[in-house]
């Protein structure tokens, strides 16, 4: 029976990120996945025939450029564009907020809603794109052990001590402040306009347990302008082909480095002897052994449901149990016959085609939204943002028709009522559905298919703990050195030969990627490898 250098759980964008530099530094990898597709979360799937949809993660916004270099994903197929625009809906119908990524257009936009909030938004961008620069810095960088105190970590902690004395005592002071707000307070420092801040807040909750009043609530606003697409800093983008063209990408490099990837082999757990991972066992009976098992499924679903309690040490499994990792999330994916008609939105507009559609509401519309959530169930007004990539991309829909991706927040995993049911999903669906038809009159007449995916779904399909998007929530205390634990935030596992490299470690959800080269750098240094992952953002090992 053949063994392996490293056998990686899970075929999504940080598992092959990982594969991908364990391969190319020439470790023998197997990438096992449980679906007879790639991808996990980030996956083009055509679900009804001419339209391909990206089922679960819809757009491309943090992706590190350094990897996408590195691996030659151009090389293998991947296109990334950014958004030219967005149109935000508010409350009233009619009442519509352009923007645009180009910045006198956007200005001018803005200055014509209300004058005091154009000039605010350069300094709101200048703020936060300040603050994101300093937490940029940290993505492709090993957090450090504060309890340790190894030379490395000292390193680590006087690397980020000197990055936020570099701030200067004014700005340390608001970052302190603005790691501890709430979105809707950090943005009530800015704007005046109910529908410019609920365009603006809108990132804050994405994903997200949290209200848009929720302390804490204004990283998320952070964590969302952190990439960028070709070369613009946060800006957000669309990959042509959907998601799964970043997945299939990066499968091509695992490939072109020797690495293999199997499909429908699910696993039921990981093998320990001897206090060491020395393989996994396969739902199908099979066992396949290694030197070392990467999970990259997130804490809660490792340690909890694919290994034994036996094989863990005194605490990791209450961790694990106790990991914040709440869904919040839906999605419904559209094929269209075409184009919609949005009130307030110039036809043949390709700024806002090539772009997204917000309809955020104001703050307190978002915040009922949160308090359906919290009572299990979801809000007949919901926030919804989509994108129609077919506006721009020919490959995701038949010629002269599209498709239409919506994200929602917020969608219980549980409900109040009992469990999820077929006809429950469809009646969440239809209050999608019926918030668009609301702005684009029509809109019910031009929808081919529909599949809409609650926590439930995205689960049982992609292996996502209660539908969560990040793997585990993106709070203070799970972030850095305490994600997902304490004591194990260097992607090594309290198991011997035992790593992690999903999203429940640093620097957290989004197609990043970082997590997987992250942990690929630590595993070729444990096993004295040269170090294969991009040295940019990195310490000189």
């Amino acid at each position: 029976m053949k063994r392996y250098d490293a056998v990686i759980i899970g075929a999504g964008h940080n598992g092959l990120t990982n594969a991908a530099y364990l391969a190319k530094a020439g470790l023998d990898v197997l990438v096992v996945e449980k679906n007879d597709y790639i991808g996990g979360a980030a996956v083009s799937r055509q679900m009804t025939e001419g339209w391909w949809y990206s089922s679960c993660s819809y757009v491309c916004s943090m992706m590190r450029q350094s990897i996408h270099r590195d691996l030659d994903l151009t090389r293998h197929g991947l296109i990334l564009v950014p958004y030219l625009g967005t149109v935000n809906f508010g409350d009233k119908v009619g009442d519509t907020l352009m923007s645009y990524h180009a910045e006198g257009p956007a200005y001018n936009a803005l200055r014509k809603r209300n004058p005091h909030d154009a000039d605010a938004m350069f300094r709101f961008q200048t703020d936060l794109n300040r603050y994101a620069q300093l937490i940029r810095k940290t993505l492709l960088r090993t957090p450090p052990d504060p309890a340790r105190m190894r030379p490395r970590d000292i390193q680590e902690l006087l690397f980020l001590a000197k990055e936020f004395w570099n701030l200067g005592e004014r700005e340390l002071y608001e970052y302190v402040r603005f790691f501890t707000m709430s979105a809707a307070d950090f943005l009530e420092d800015y704007f005046e306009d109910e529908l410019i801040k609920g365009a603006m807040a809108s990132p804050g909750i994405i994903g997200t347990a949290l209200g848009v009043y929720s302390p804490g609530s204004a990283y998320i606003l952070l964590h969302h302008v952190m990439g960028d697409v070709d070369g613009s800093i946060g800006a957000w983008g669309l990959a042509r082909g959907g998601m799964g063209a970043i997945s299939n990408a990066i499968a091509g490099a695992v490939k072109q480095h020797g690495g293999e990837i199997r499909t429908e082999a699910g696993v039921e757990q990981i093998i320990v002897r001897g206090g060491r991972a020395v393989g996994v066992a396969l739902e199908s009976g099979e066992e396949v052994y290694s030197d070392i098992v990467v999970s990259n499924l997130d804490a809660k679903r490792t340690f909890t449901k694919v290994m034994d309690k036996k094989d863990l040490p005194p605490g990791i499994y209450e961790k694990a149990r106790n990991f914040k990792i709440r869904g919040s999330s839906g999605k419904v994916n559209i094929a269209l016959s075409g184009l919609p008609k949005f009130i307030g939105v110039p036809e043949g507009n390709r700024y806002i085609n090539r772009g997204g559609q917000g309809f955020c509401g104001s703050m307190g519309t978002m915040e009922r939204a949160y308090d359906c959530w919290k009572r299990g169930t979801w809000s007949e007004d919901p926030f919804i943002e989509s994108v129609i990539p077919s506006a721009w991309d020919p490959t995701v829909a038949p010629t002269g028709q599209h498709w239409m991706s919506n994200f929602i927040q917020y969608c219980p995993p549980e409900l109040a009522d009992g469990p999820w049911t077929p006809e429950k999903r469809d009646a969440f669906g239809q209050t999608v559905v019926n918030k668009i038809e609301r702005h684009a009159p029509g809109f019910k007449d031009l929808i081919v298919h529909m599949e809409v995916r609650t926590p439930h779904e995205i689960e049982n399909e992609v292996g996502l703990t209660e539908g969560n998007i990040f793997q585990g929530e993106l709070t203070i205390d799970q972030l850095l050195f305490n994600r997902p634990f304490p004591g194990y935030a260097q992607y090594r596992m309290p198991v011997k030969n035992m790593y992690m490299c999903g999203s429940s470690t640093h620097p957290g959800g989004g197609v990043s990627s970082a997590c997987g080269a992250n942990a690929a750098r630590e595993i070729l240094m444990d096993l004295k490898r040269p170090n294969t992952v991009p040295e940019d953002d990195c310490y000189d090992e």
